[in-house]
């Protein structure tokens, strides 16, 4: 395996992905996102066909020591239409197998991330936005998109609407598991996706995230 980043202490290291790892990325998809439908889960299958499709976005953390797989990000390549936003992640994503991915896209787009409970906590996914983000430079893609799910939204959707609880996320009042996390990353909200996915957590919402490639910040967002 080569390896792309390590932690700073050298325990993980950040490799491509390989069809070994399925069955483990399998079981850290399920940990990730208990309330999502199965129908939207990503599978060992689907990990595999990710691996054929664009070997180069598929990104996986193993503990040196035991050579575990413990977290991991997969990405495909999209042509981004930012005045038309609404789509569905099973669309986007080919089902979850990235049949979509096109090689003459402009933007890398995030389909999964997944850190296992036993893990959470220690920067593995910094290392897997660190890799995400060192990829789109290396492409000379405009920027780093995905469809985050507000994961604190679901509990509260009865007291107000997603664009007040993004805003107080966003000011700092409110922390969102998700996006909170994303915003310090340097990602910015573009805009909200209904009937993005089927998870309670975030009442089936995505919001659209954006990272600008810095070596294209002359051509602007769009």
């Amino acid at each position: 395996m080569n390896e792309i980043l390590a932690s700073p202490d050298h325990r993980f290291v950040v490799v491509q992905s390989e069809p070994w790892m399925a069955e483990q990325l399998e079981i850290i998809q399920r940990l990730s996102f208990p309330s999502l439908a199965e129908d939207e889960l990503t599978l060992a299958h689907h990990f595999r066909s990710h691996m054929q499709h664009f070997p180069q976005g598929q990104h996986a953390v193993i503990e040196r020591e035991s050579g575990r797989v413990v977290a991991s990000s997969s990405d495909l390549i999209v042509r981004l239409d930012l005045s038309h936003i609404h789509h569905r992640f099973v669309e986007i994503s080919g089902q979850m197998t990235l049949s979509t991915h096109d090689p003459q896209g402009d933007w890398l787009y995030g389909a999964d991330i997944g850190v296992h409970p036993d893990y959470r906590g220690q920067g593995l996914s910094t290392l897997l936005y660190t890799a995400r983000q060192g990829l789109v430079r290396r492409l000379g893609l405009k920027g780093h998109s995905a469809g985050a799910m507000p994961k604190g939204y679901g509990a509260v959707q009865q007291e107000m609407p997603l664009e007040r609880y993004l805003l107080e996320v966003i000011r700092g009042e409110r922390f969102d598991p998700v996006i909170s996390v994303q915003l310090k990353r340097g990602y910015a909200i573009w805009g909200i996706i209904p009937e993005y996915l089927e998870d309670p957590s975030c009442a089936n919402y995505g919001v659209l995230i954006l990272w600008r490639n810095p070596d294209r910040a002359k051509d602007g967002w769009l």
